[in-house]
C-alpha cells in the first residue's frame, strides 16, 4: 500500500501545524469577566473558581489595566451590591457599586477595551431572580423591561460602551435600545445574551455574585433540549436591534452556536461559563487532565464553532500566553 493522498504531511512538525491550523487564538477575541463587590475591603477569593476573586473598585482597576495591557477585547463588569431589595434598586442608583465601578474602569483604561457591563437584576434583587415578581411570585416580564431601560441608562451614563443583556425577557433589546436612544445615547451598544439556557453550569457563578436565588429560572432561560427555539431567540434579538448576539453557556451548546453564527447578519459570541471553568481547574487540580492543553482545546472549540469572541475567566492567562507563542505578535 502506498497511499498517494497523505493528511499526515500538514502534521509533521509544529512549525507545519501552526502554519495550516485553521482557528488561532487571538488576544482581542477574549473578554475578561469580572466581578465587583461593595462592602468588601481586599478582593475576596471565589472557592469554586479557583482564581478568580471578587474585586474591590481598586484591585478592579488593577486588573482593567492588566487586561488592556495584554490586548484584550474587552472586560464584562459584574456588581455586588451590600444590600438588595425586591426591584434591585442598586441597579439604577449613580453610585451604586456597578455603577461607579464602571466609571473607574472607563476612567483607567479610555479606549484601550471595551468596557461592558452586565445588564440584569438577578445580582441586586433580594430573591435573585432576573426580574421583577408579580402577585404569585412568577418573573413579570414587562415590568422587568422598565427596570431593564432605566438599568440601562444608568450603564451608559455611567460610560459602559456595550450593554450586556441577560435576563432572557422578551422584547428586552427592543426596549432598551428604545430608552437608549430616546435618551441621546445612540452609540451604546446592546450585546443580547439571545440563547441563554437554564444551565446546571452557572453553579459557580451564584458563589461568584453571592446569588440569593430560591428555585430555579427555567420559565424565561431556554430548555437544554431546545436547538431550533435558539434560533429564533437570536434572530428576534438581531431583528430588535441587538449589535451583537450571545450564545450561553459555550461547551453544551456549540451547535447552536454554529448555528446561529451561520446565519446572523451581526457578531456572534460565546460565554465559557462558571462551571465550564471549575470542572477544567478541579481536574487539572487532581492531576486527571493537562491544565494548560485543556484549557486551549476548550476554547478552540468555542472559536472553532462559530464565536467571533469568548468571554472566559481564563482570557488574560490566554491572552498571555498566546503573545508568548507567536514572540509578542499576537
Amino acid at each position: 500500500m502506498n497511499p498517494v493522498i497523505r493528511p499526515r504531511r500538514l502534521r509533521t512538525t509544529p512549525a507545519m501545524r501552526r502554519l495550516v491550523a485553521e482557528t488561532h487564538i487571538h488576544p482581542a477575541q477574549l473578554i475578561l469577566p469580572v466581578f465587583v463587590r461593595e462592602d468588601i475591603a481586599a478582593p475576596v477569593p471565589i472557592t469554586a473558581m479557583p482564581g478568580v476573586v471578587q474585586h474591590t473598585v481598586d484591585s478592579l482597576r488593577r486588573a482593567a489595566a492588566e487586561a488592556a495591557a495584554a490586548g484584550l477585547g474587552g472586560i464584562m463588569l459584574f456588581g455586588i451590591p451590600a444590600t438588595r431589595d425586591a426591584i434591585g434598586s442598586a441597579a439604577t442608583e449613580a453610585d451604586g457599586i456597578l455603577n461607579l465601578a464602571t466609571r473607574a474602569v472607563v476612567a483607567e483604561v479610555g479606549e484601550a477595551l471595551v468596557v461592558q457591563t452586565d445588564l440584569c437584576l438577578d445580582e441586586f434583587t433580594d430573591h435573585g431572580h432576573c426580574g421583577v415578581l408579580d402577585a404569585h411570585g412568577g418573573v413579570d416580564n414587562d415590568a422587568t423591561l422598565l427596570r431593564y431601560r432605566d438599568m440601562a441608562l444608568a450603564q451608559a451614563e455611567a460610560g459602559s460602551q456595550l450593554l450586556g443583556l441577560s435576563g432572557m425577557m422578551d422584547g428586552q433589546v427592543a426596549a432598551v435600545r428604545e430608552a437608549l436612544d430616546a435618551a441621546g445615547h445612540t452609540g451604546t451598544a446592546i450585546l443580547a445574551y439571545a440563547a441563554k439556557y437554564a444551565s446546571a453550569f452557572y453553579g459557580p457563578f451564584r458563589e461568584a455574585v453571592d446569588s440569593q436565588l430560591q428555585g430555579d429560572r427555567r420559565t424565561y432561560q431556554q430548555d437544554p433540549a431546545n436547538r431550533i427555539e435558539g434560533m429564533r431567540e437570536a434572530g428576534l434579538d438581531e431583528a430588535e436591534g441587538a449589535d451583537v448576539l450571545m450564545v450561553k453557556p459555550a461547551m453544551s451548546y456549540l451547535d447552536v452556536l454554529a448555528d446561529v453564527a451561520a446565519t446572523a447578519q451581526v457578531p456572534v459570541w460565546a460565554y465559557q461559563v462558571s462551571g465550564e471553568y471549575a470542572m477544567i481547574e478541579a481536574a487539572a487540580g487532581n492531576g486527571w487532565i493537562d491544565r494548560d492543553r485543556a484549557i486551549r482545546e476548550s476554547v478552540t472549540g468555542i472559536l472553532r464553532a462559530g464565536a467571533g469572541a469568548v468571554l472566559t475567566y481564563w482570557a488574560l492567562e490566554l491572552a498571555r500566553s498566546a503573545a508568548a507563542e507567536f514572540g509578542g505578535h499576537a
